[in-house]
């Protein structure tokens, strides 16, 4: 019998390429986000460059305060992969598909995974941050987000 991976929410689950524009976009916008302030700083260029101020800034508003509450109250670290990595990894799909079913309407299953990323009394509030959020990146129209095509190619850490 082997040891138990040390970090299950790491484990490759798929590809980015798998993934419609919107979970795709939401993974590319959570690396980046939390990567780092030059890549946060792509961001809410990309999105109030294609939303305008006023929605632009909501969206990077709700995406803000999501990762801050992830990060918080979050029953674990959230594991991510690389920024340029084609894997997509099992905490970064089930984001994926908690900012989908919120923007879908499916408020129930978007609480059901919440409660999963998060303490159960903060659940209602991620789930409304990420309705928002999904939200906007349907408004955008997405094939790809454009912040993700030009940023440079970095040399990055192996994160799985």
């Amino acid at each position: 019998m082997t040891d138990a991976p040390s970090h299950r929410g790491a484990a490759t689950v798929g590809y980015l390429q798998d993934f419609d524009a919107v979970a795709a976009a939401s993974i590319v916008y959570l690396r980046m986000w939390c990567d780092s302030a030059e890549t946060q700083a792509s961001v809410m260029h990309d999105l109030t460059h294609t939303l305008g101020l006023g929605r632009g800034g909501k969206a990077i508003k709700a995406l803000g305060e999501l990762c801050g509450m992830c990060i918080t109250h979050g029953r674990r670290p959230l594991c991510r992969h690389g920024l340029h990595c084609k894997c997509v990894g099992a905490d970064e799909a089930s984001f994926a598909h908690f900012i989908a079913s919120a923007a879908d309407g499916a408020r129930d299953d978007a609480m059901l995974i919440a409660i999963h990323l998060v303490r159960p009394d903060v659940a209602p509030i991620v789930t409304s941050l990420a309705a928002d959020f999904g939200l906007a990146l349907k408004q955008m129209n997405l094939a790809a987000p454009r912040a993700a095509a030009e940023m440079p190619a970095q040399p990055q850490p192996t994160l799985h």
